[in-house]
């Protein structure tokens, strides 16, 4: 509440809907921007619902986004201004609203952290989580830098997400795939180039309040491993000895306080290799790939919520998981789906959280090469790893498909 005893405005950039209504639930009267060409009308219609206005704009206007937020925040009273959607409008919007005073983070901070060629320079420059690497401007620029150093070497866009433009090089054909991907994409430079990090994967989430970074929770990652490493399934809590838990939380608090965030959840990916954790990267906002529900399912926190409510002021207070909860990933044959059984049966099992299958006969599946192509997921609860292992198995038994698969070449890339 405000000093008059008013409830505090909000204004959010990208809001996904959930988040108007929880930020609503924590006492905030909420405004929220949107591009109109990354959602429909459905669900520019549920954000709506729990904000005093939506607001729409193009995203890619970046002076037109500074100067609505600035519009806003003054004529409504806005107190702070928060973008947790995607990395790619964070920039102009934390700009206009540091400028305007009604941010909760320096502008700087939400860049280092997002842009991965400028957080190595930072985690280097303090040598800590310490990676080879070297940034490029231009594709060009990659064959030559490539050519001093030991391969496999991984090369990815520095201000993507999504694993977009990522790939392994092992070879002048990896090389050759690559530069035709990224080009074929206009995924723009700089690119980030660096040693292949080996070992098991975690995301680990946190919650910055004043600058004290909590953690909420570390998630295991499985993959296909060579040639894509596409995230198969996802563990959550991470079953990890208490000494590398407190490694991976040291080095992640060092890169926060390093980059000076203050408030707000990050997801950093993390490497424990023989030479310890290594940052692989980190994003101003929640994770991906249903993070927040297995949180949820496991400890009963939710994350989400809790943004708001520090932002109102109450504590943090990370969760003691009870229960192990996993997310499982459909990677189907491509082509044409001709039929599907199964779902009905999947959702009656009670361990089910969630099930998400987007597809129906006569979809084109496409092939899987990154996180956008896979093809639906499922959310288990269990008392252990080899439980929920046991149920994802299960419930990828019982989802019986018929695809007339399509034959394509394969793209040697590698995505990580």
């Amino acid at each position: 509440m405000t000093p008059t005893g008013a409830p505090e405005r909000l204004l959010m950039v990208m809001p996904y809907s959930q988040f108007v209504r929880k930020a609503a639930e924590a006492g905030f009267e909420v405004w929220a921007i949107w591009d109109p060409s990354l959602r429909d009308r459905e669900y520019l219609d549920e954000v709506a619902e729990h904000a005093q206005e939506l607001l729409l704009t193009d995203f890619s206007d970046e002076e037109g986004l500074r100067a609505l937020i600035a519009a806003t925040v003054r004529l409504h009273g806005i107190g702070h201004v928060l973008h947790l959607g995607a990395e790619e409008s964070m920039p102009p919007a934390y700009a206009e609203a540091e400028a305007l005073g009604v941010s909760p983070n320096p502008a700087a901070a939400i860049g280092v952290l997002n842009d991965k060629a400028a957080m190595r320079g930072l985690l280097a420059a303090h040598n800590l989580s310490a990676v080879r690497s070297v940034s490029v401007a231009t594709a060009d620029e990659v064959p030559g830098a490539l050519a001093g150093l030991p391969l496999p070497l991984v090369v990815k866009p520095a201000r993507a997400s999504g694993s977009r433009g990522v790939a392994l090089i092992r070879d002048a054909a990896d090389l050759e795939e690559w530069t035709e991907r990224v080009t074929a994409a206009e995924l723009p430079g700089p690119y980030l180039i660096e040693e292949y990090l080996q070992g098991p994967e975690f995301s680990v989430e946190t919650l910055s309040v004043d600058g004290v970074h909590h953690v909420i929770g570390i998630t295991a990652k499985h993959t296909t491993g060579a040639p894509y490493f596409v995230e198969t399934s996802h563990v959550h809590p991470a079953p990890l000895a208490d000494a590398e838990r407190a490694a991976i939380h040291a080095v992640v608090i060092g890169l926060l306080d390093l980059a000076g965030y203050r408030f707000g959840p990050a997801h950093t990916e993390v490497v424990l290799t023989d030479r310890g954790p290594r940052v692989v990267e980190s994003q101003t906002r929640l994770g991906g790939d249903r993070i927040p529900l297995l949180i949820e399912t496991a400890s009963d926190y939710d994350i989400e919520a809790a943004i708001f409510r520090t932002l109102a002021g109450e504590p943090v207070e990370p969760p003691q998981p009870r229960h192990t909860a996993s997310v499982g990933f459909f990677l189907l044959p491509a082509g044409e789906l001709r039929s599907v059984t199964g779902l009905d049966a999947i959702r009656a099992l009670p361990y089910v959280q969630a099930l998400h299958f987007p597809h129906s006969p006569g979809d084109e599946l496409p092939t899987t090469t990154n996180s956008f192509t896979r093809h639906g997921h499922v959310v288990v609860d269990a008392e252990s790893p080899a439980e929920a292992a046991d149920r994802i198995a299960r419930v990828r038994r019982l989802l019986r498909v018929d695809v007339r698969e399509t034959t394509l070449a394969t793209p040697k890339g590698t995505h990580r």
